[in-house]
């Protein structure tokens, strides 16, 4: 799966009286990107569930925030896949605004590890056809540390 951008616009809804975005926020819009990276390959959550009985649940995520996402700026979350188990993922998510060059600058960095779990048991499942084979690395990418 090669690297998926999805824009979006920090309101002032996501921002603190400074005009910052919250924190919490790049927690919010990864969540976003990610659903709609897995819509864009025509492999919805909701086919997922209804097909297999499965979710992808959020296990961890690690976020280094590098600079602030501030009031109207025009984001885009970059996701890309970096490794893939039998039951689980690990995806890679940058939030990007552009500099006053033109060029993408990194504001936070986000490494979310997922697991393919059972509606019924909550309990891990092997990640099923077409999504195992769609969410594989390319191999251009590789593992990021």
């Amino acid at each position: 799966m090669a690297a998926h951008r999805y824009p979006l616009r920090v309101y002032f809804e996501d921002t603190d009286a400074g005009g910052v975005a919250y924190h919490a926020n790049y927690l919010r819009w990864a969540e976003r990107a990610r659903t709609e990276s897995l819509r864009d390959i025509g492999l919805p959550h909701h086919l997922l569930m209804e097909r297999h009985g499965s979710l992808l649940v959020v296990r961890r995520i690690e976020v280094a925030y590098l600079r602030p996402a501030r009031l109207d700026d025009a984001l885009v979350v970059e996701t890309r896949v970096l490794k893939a188990g039998a039951a689980s993922l690990e995806v890679g998510q940058d939030v990007l605004a552009a500099d006053a060059s033109g060029k993408d600058a990194v504001l936070a960095r986000l490494k979310v590890g997922l697991v393919c779990v059972s509606q019924e048991s909550l309990r891990p499942v092997p990640l099923p056809e077409p999504w195992r084979s769609a969410l594989r690395p390319s191999p251009a990418m590789g593992a990021e540390g």
